[in-house]
């Protein structure tokens, strides 16, 4: 764990939300990321949202050794309501959003900080990302918008990827402007947000790399895929008509509502690994993907490429 940390209220000039939900595994090491960072003028709170695992000793353990960190608990709500009572309950004048299976680099609060001190009109800014799997191993880097415009476009079509949202350092004043996040949009929340964001000021992403962004196969984009594309269709929908622009529906088709199979999550990830040169992660997926459809003849063609390395 980090030095103790006593932290008078006057210095704390921005506050972390981290939701965490049975998070025992990954926690410690998204904590110590935290607390670790060059920037140190913050308050940490971990929302703890009914958790059953051994999360709420883990907390507790830092909130006993630093006084950045702040332990706020109830019975399990979801995310959108643990992020809004963070929200309100948040001091700072910045608020920096992680989530408690990712890794922060050391200078990513630092560097969004001076991002937004120096860019009055930005109200949020998010940055590269290097996916990582379930055990940390690299898949590649990902996210490429800077400027708002093509981040506020690409949002416009319902791709919100494009800005991570455990990445962001947001303004409060912002957020509370536009009244936090709501509970129609449930698994797009965040698109929804950025959205509304994007109305009040400018979205950036740094270009580089300060979130470790972990991929699980039963994360939301996959598990919940069909309920995620349907509130992002109509958060779309929905900023469309607040702008007074063409509502006419071009943005999601059908075939994305489909979940997809785990092999094709594999190989995908194998693909994107073996783009990024990081030749051993391609072939555990390549491997994961084979071994789940032995005769599907895309996956021997990523076996073949991945055992040359390119």
């Amino acid at each position: 764990m980090g030095d103790f940390v006593n932290m008078d209220k006057k210095q704390i000039n921005a506050s972390v939300l981290m939701p965490v939900y049975n998070a025992e595994r990954y926690l410690e090491q998204a904590i110590e990321s935290i607390l670790n960072q060059s920037f140190r003028n913050f308050e940490l709170l971990i929302l703890n949202d009914g958790s059953t695992d051994g999360s709420e000793a883990i907390i507790d353990a830092y909130v006993a050794k630093d006084d950045r960190c702040k332990k706020l608990s109830w019975p399990n709500q979801g995310i959108i309501a643990t992020l809004n009572k963070g929200l309100k309950e948040a001091i700072g004048e910045i608020i920096f959003r992680m989530d408690a299976d990712d890794v922060c680099r050391p200078d990513r609060f630092e560097k969004q900080w001076n991002y937004l001190k120096k860019n009055p009109d930005c109200v949020a800014v998010g940055s590269k990302v290097l996916l990582i799997d379930s055990e940390g191993l690299p898949i590649c880097e990902f996210i490429e918008l800077e400027q708002h415009d093509k981040i506020d476009s690409e949002n416009l079509k319902g791709h919100g990827s494009v800005i991570t949202h455990p990445t962001v350092a947001m303004r409060k004043s912002s957020l509370m402007a536009i009244g936090g996040y709501r509970h129609e949009y449930p698994h797009a929340e965040d698109l929804d947000l950025f959205l509304r964001l994007a109305e009040e000021g400018k979205l950036a992403n740094l270009p580089e790399v300060l979130l470790e962004y972990r991929q699980h196969a039963s994360s939301i984009g996959y598990s919940k895929r069909a309920e995620q594309l349907a509130s992002a269709k109509a958060a779309v929908l929905d900023a469309k008509q607040r702008r007074g622009l063409d509502v006419v529906d071009s943005t999601l088709t059908s075939n994305l509502f489909e979940t997809p199979a785990l092999p094709d999550v594999y190989r995908k990830w194998a693909w994107w690994a073996l783009s990024g040169g990081n030749v051993k992660t391609a072939r555990k997926y390549a491997v994961k993907a084979l071994l789940h459809s032995p005769f599907n003849l895309n996956n021997a063609r990523l076996l073949a490429c991945v055992i040359r390395g390119y």
